[in-house]
């Protein structure tokens, strides 16, 4: 399968999760946490993103911090299906949200800082295009914005799915974009 097409299938499943999380109640999900699990195979697809757009000194960077993002958003959605697991069970899932809060060395590669990396490595792949596609560009800035502001600040789920949807439109504009100019070039 080709990497733009990973990409693709990957973005799906990230939008798909945010899908869910827009509804609120995880802990009703049965059999299993589909949200976290479709968030964290979606994340592992993402990484093909490394490999679909330019090589240049931007890509390398964009890359590097890309796979930090995808490393942590494994370890977020481990820590969040392990919350899932608790079910209604305040008391455990309160316990765990303490020791967290009191473990720097999990709380900020894992659920503070590292996720964001994601949306920054996949927004730094995009600026490659600033000249080129801007409209497309901005639309990946401004989802990526959209979905750390409602994440962090306003706590809003329907923000972030809107976010998110435009992030991933952005992106699968700018990796099929990128597949016509190469046919063009044959």
């Amino acid at each position: 399968m080709k990497p733009k097409n990973i990409c693709s299938i990957g973005l799906l499943f990230f939008v798909m999760s945010y899908v869910l999380f827009s509804q609120g109640a995880l802990n009703l999900q049965k059999p299993i946490d589909f949200a976290h699990w479709l968030n964290l195979i979606g994340a592992v697809l993402l990484f093909s993103f490394n490999f679909v757009f330019p090589k240049n000194t931007l890509n390398t960077l964009a890359s590097f911090i890309t796979a930090l993002g995808v490393i942590a958003h494994i370890g977020l959605c481990t820590i969040d299906i392990i919350f899932w697991s608790f079910g209604n069970n305040e008391i455990q899932s309160e316990a765990l949200r303490e020791h967290l809060s009191n473990t720097p060395s999990i709380l900020y590669p894992f659920v503070i800082v590292g996720p964001s990396l994601l949306f920054v490595g996949l927004s730094i792949h995009a600026l490659n295009f600033i000249k080129t596609e801007p409209i497309k560009v901005i639309m990946v800035l401004i989802g990526s914005i959209v979905i750390g502001l409602s994440f962090f600040l306003f706590k809003n789920g329907i923000f972030m799915l809107l976010g998110c949807i435009l992030f991933a439109l952005g992106l699968v504009l700018l990796v099929y974009r990128n597949e016509k100019i190469n046919e063009q070039k044959i």
